[in-house]
C-alpha cells in the first residue's frame, strides 16, 4: 500500500509509462517471435501484461487517471472480442477496487474528520476496505445505533490529484481536438473541470445523495441509501448489499440481465424528472441488483443538477429523428448549440449519422449487446461512409456535457449487461418533450 501521488510531475511521469511500457513490451515480444515463439502466444502474453500495467498505474494514481480507466472499462464493449478480452478483467477491477491507502493514513483522516474518539461512533469497523475507487475507499461498519453502514473515506491529496490529471487531460484534448471544425473544446473542459472538482466535496455529495434518496424513498423498484453522517472528507451512509452489476455482466442469468438493464435504463433517463438530478457516473460499480428485484444506486459525487429535469429539447430532437424529420432535427440542433452558425451541414446527413443510435427506440423492446455497440462504433469510424465527417462538424454545448457522459456511458454499460429492455416506453414516459410514434 502507498499514499496517492500528489505532485504533477510524478503523476505525469507515471501516466507516461503506459505508452512507454507498451512499446518496451512490444519490442520484447518481437524478439520472442524472432526466437521462434508462436505469434498468437506472444500476442496473448503481451496483451495480458499491458492489462496488468493499466490496472497498476491507473489504480495507484487514482484521481482523474483512474476515472479514465473506469471509462475505458465501460467502453470495452465496443471493441472486437479478441482485443477486449485481455483488458476486460483488469479494467473491470477499476470499477470498484484499487490499491487501498495505508492504514496510518486512513486513521489520520478519520481522526481529523470524526474526532479523536472516532471509533466510539461505531460498534464495528472493518479496517480492510470493501471497495476502493478513484478518490476514496469504502469500509463496512456498524453505526452506534446498530445500522450497517458504508464509510467512504477520501484519499489524502485527492483534490490535488484530480486537478493535476484534469490539467493534463486539458492539454491533450486541446491539441487533439483543435482540428475539429465544429467543436468548441475550451468551454467543455471548463465545465468538466468544475463538475469533477465538485466530486472531492463530500458535504456536497452527501446533499446530492440525500436529495436522490428522498425522491426515491419507498420506491418499489429502486433503493438509494440515506446519509447517516457527513464531513468534508468522510461520508457515512446506510449499507447497500446486493449483486454488483459487474457480476451480472460476468455470470448473470438472462432474467437477471433483463431486469437489471431495464431498471438501470429507467434510472438513467428518469432520475432528472424524479429528483431534479442526473447521476452522471454510470459505471457498473455504482449499481447493485437486490434480491427483491430493486436496483440499488451508489456514489453521488458526479451529479448534474437539473431542477427542471432534462431539457425538453432532448425529447423533441430525438422524436424528430425517430420520425425521420431531418429539417426539424437540424433546426433544433442549431437552436441548442450542437451545430454552430458557421458550420454548413446537410440535414439528411445529420439524420443518417444520428439515426444509428436510435435503433433501441424504434421498437417496443430492444436487446442491448456488444455486437450492436461494435456495429455503431465501426459505422461511425468508417471513413468510407458518406456521413463520416458529420461527427467532426457537431459541437457539444457545455450544458449537455454531463448528460452526454452519462448517456453514452450508460449505453455502453447496457451493452455489457446484455439485457432486453422496453427502452421505447421507458424513454417516452420519462423524457420531457418525447412523443415517439406508435409502433
Amino acid at each position: 500500500m502507498s499514499d496517492l501521488p500528489r505532485k504533477t510531475v510524478v503523476r505525469a511521469a507515471r501516466l507516461a509509462t503506459l505508452p512507454i511500457g507498451f512499446g518496451a513490451r512490444a519490442a520484447v515480444g518481437l524478439g520472442k517471435r524472432v526466437g521462434g515463439r508462436p505469434a498468437e502466444a506472444v500476442t496473448a502474453e503481451l496483451q495480458a501484461q499491458t492489462a496488468q500495467q493499466l490496472f497498476k498505474v491507473l489504480g495507484t494514481l487514482k484521481g482523474g487517471a483512474m476515472k479514465f480507466g473506469q471509462s475505458l472499462s465501460m467502453f470495452e464493449a465496443a471493441l472486437p472480442e479478441d482485443l477486449a478480452a485481455p483488458y476486460r478483467a483488469m479494467l473491470t477491477k477499476l470499477q470498484d477496487t484499487a490499491p487501498p491507502m495505508p492504514t496510518k493514513s486512513l486513521h489520520a483522516t478519520l481522526r481529523a474528520e470524526l474526532g479523536t474518539r472516532w471509533r466510539s461512533k461505531f460498534t464495528e469497523f472493518e479496517e480492510q476496505p470493501r471497495a476502493a475507487a478513484s478518490i476514496g475507499q469504502v469500509h463496512h461498519a456498524v453505526w452506534r445505533d446498530g445500522r450497517e453502514v458504508a464509510v467512504k473515506v477520501q484519499y489524502p491529496g485527492a483534490a490535488e490529484a484530480l486537478l493535476s490529471d484534469l490539467n493534463q487531460l486539458s492539454r491533450v484534448a486541446r491539441m487533439s481536438t483543435g482540428w475539429i471544425p465544429g467543436l468548441e473544446v475550451a468551454p467543455i473542459l471548463e465545465e468538466l473541470k468544475g463538475r469533477m472538482a465538485e466530486e472531492t466535496d463530500y458535504r456536497l455529495e452527501a446533499a446530492m445523495q440525500e436529495q436522490f434518496a428522498d425522491a426515491y424513498a419507498d420506491d418499489p423498484d429502486f433503493l438509494l441509501p440515506q446519509v447517516v453522517s457527513a464531513t468534508d472528507k468522510v461520508i457515512v451512509s446506510e449499507w447497500l448489499g446486493g449483486t454488483p452489476l459487474s457480476e451480472i455482466i460476468a455470470d448473470g442469468t438472462q432474467d437477471e440481465r433483463d431486469l437489471a438493464a431495464s431498471r438501470y435504463f429507467e434510472f438513467l433517463v428518469g432520475g432528472p424528472e424524479r429528483a431534479g438530478l442526473l447521476h452522471a457516473d454510470p459505471h457498473p460499480g455504482n449499481f447493485r441488483l437486490l434480491p427483491d428485484g430493486r436496483l440499488g444506486v451508489l456514489d453521488f459525487g458526479a451529479v448534474n443538477r437539473l431542477p427542471d429535469g432534462l431539457p425538453p429539447a432532448m425529447g423533441e430532437l430525438i422524436t424528430a429523428a425517430v420520425r425521420g424529420d431531418a429539417e426539424t432535427l437540424l433546426d433544433g440542433l442549431r437552436d441548442e448549440g450542437f451545430v454552430k452558425p458557421s458550420i454548413d451541414v446537410d440535414a439528411e446527413d445529420v439524420l443518417d449519422y444520428l439515426g444509428i443510435f436510435l435503433k433501441p427506440l424504434r421498437n417496443n423492446d430492444f436487446h442491448f449487446d456488444r455486437d450492436w455497440l461494435r456495429g455503431v462504433f465501426n459505422y461511425l469510424n468508417d471513413p468510407r461512409n458518406a456521413t463520416f465527417t458529420v461527427g467532426l462538424r457537431l459541437n457539444l454545448p457545455p450544458s449537455y456535457v454531463l448528460i452526454h457522459r452519462a448517456w453514452l456511458g450508460g449505453i455502453a454499460v447496457l451493452c455489457q449487461i446484455g439485457g432486453t429492455v422496453p427502452a421505447r416506453a421507458i424513454f417516452d414516459r420519462n423524457v420531457p418533450g418525447s412523443d415517439l410514434p406508435v409502433v
